[in-house]
């Protein structure tokens, strides 16, 4: 770490983070939920909020992909998606649901605006964002995709989003 020249967890703790919130509905794998928090340690995301049945750490298979980003990110679980999402609109975050739904925004047409907190919500591997969780999300953002599957894992789409909204914030 120290030839990296890589912050300790407490100096990670005290950067500022980008105004973003990563929201898990229901996200099974283990593995999935471990290379969120490792996506989101690496973009300086503020937090993670695991929902309904999306696993917590400590667990030796989110560690295995998250690599020590559970102990630098702040992240709460909380039981009920569609609550949290009421929650975050109350608070001021603008909610996009990150899935493949009419009326969706491209992701390459997507601006964030300049000191506006988000929150996007990335759904379950099979099912993907449950359909009450879209219907009370300001908008729905979609991955272009170009191949045969038409889907993402989403540990891939959690990293693709959070680095074009990153990328997007700092220009």
């Amino acid at each position: 770490m120290d030839d990296l020249n890589r912050d300790s967890v407490e100096e990670f703790k005290n950067k500022k983070k980008i105004p973003l919130v990563l929201v898990l509905d229901n996200v099974r794998s283990l593995n999935n939920v471990g290379s969120v928090f490792r996506t989101a340690d690496s973009f300086m995301v503020e937090k993670v909020y695991l929902c309904g049945i999306t696993g917590t750490p400590p667990h030796r298979d989110i560690e295995k992909t998250a690599l020590g980003a559970t102990e630098s990110v702040d992240w709460e679980h909380v039981p009920d998606t569609l609550e949290l999402v009421k929650q975050l609109r109350a608070q001021g975050y603008k909610v996009g649901s990150v899935e493949q739904a009419e009326n969706s925004l491209k992701l390459n047409e997507f601006i964030p605006e300049a000191n506006q907190h988000y929150a996007l919500v990335l759904g379950n591997e099979v099912f993907g964002v449950e359909q009450e969780v879209i219907n009370h999300s300001d908008f729905v953002l979609e991955i272009p995709q170009y191949g045969t599957k038409h889907s993402l894992n989403i540990s891939v789409a959690t990293g693709v989003v959070v680095w074009d909204f990153l990328s997007k914030s700092m220009s």
